[in-house]
């Protein structure tokens, strides 16, 4: 059954990274998927939106998306959601600071490690918790059935797919990972990206110059 969930994206400094708050109509209750930045500006969206954030859910532990989720837990008392697989990038956030040239803020440990297929409840709507390593090695995608939505973060973009050329990315996972976990959806899932325009299923399989049926 279709669903009319509340949903915000918008880009966040310092890298530009897609954050979205994704909200229950009925409930209020909410999610934010990659606080990459901006954590005032973030918090002032969910209080606009009238929302209560009960998880904070991670794609994966580069820094750009996840850089304000510590102020906003503390905020919020939301509890911080990442794969296992990703706490060594985690935990080096202030090496991956130095690199990219941003300040470093020490973060918060996350509180749950999600595992594949683990729906996240809001209200009475599941979020689907989908591995789908290659960019990283605990790369998350967020599939929501009930509205056709998917939140790849930085596994697949408009026309392209993530980088593997950072720490612990492959070329081959990420193209098993898109192929066998992202294009077996509907082709009429909207994908929401980590970075830049949202895209459909459908249009990636058809044109994606990387990875395509």
């Amino acid at each position: 059954m279709m669903t009319a969930l509340i949903r915000k994206t918008f880009s966040v400094p310092p890298l530009g990274c897609n954050c979205s708050i994704i909200g229950d109509p009925v409930t209020k209750q909410a999610v934010i998927i990659d606080p990459g930045g901006a954590p005032e500006r973030i918090l002032q969206e969910v209080q606009q939106l009238g929302l209560t954030v009960s998880h904070i859910l991670h794609t994966h532990a580069h820094l750009d998306h996840f850089l304000a989720s510590s102020e906003i837990k503390r905020a919020t008392g939301a509890t911080i959601c990442l794969h296992q697989d990703d706490l060594q990038l985690w935990n080096n956030l202030e090496l991956q600071c130095r690199v990219f040239g941003v300040s470093y803020v020490p973060a918060l440990a996350p509180d749950h490690w999600l595992t594949d297929e683990e729906k996240v409840m809001l209200g009475q709507v599941p979020i689907v918790a989908l591995h789908t390593p290659g960019h990283t090695p605990g790369s998350m995608s967020f599939h929501v059935p009930n509205d056709q939505l998917l939140l790849a973060g930085d596994t697949l973009f408009r026309g392209s797919i993530g980088r593997t050329d950072l720490w612990g990315g492959n070329f081959e996972t990420i193209e098993e990972s898109i192929r066998e976990r992202l294009y077996t959806l509907d082709e009429a899932t909207t994908v929401v990206t980590g970075h830049g325009p949202e895209t459909e299923i459908g249009l990636e399989k058809e044109s994606n110059q990387f990875v395509r049926v």
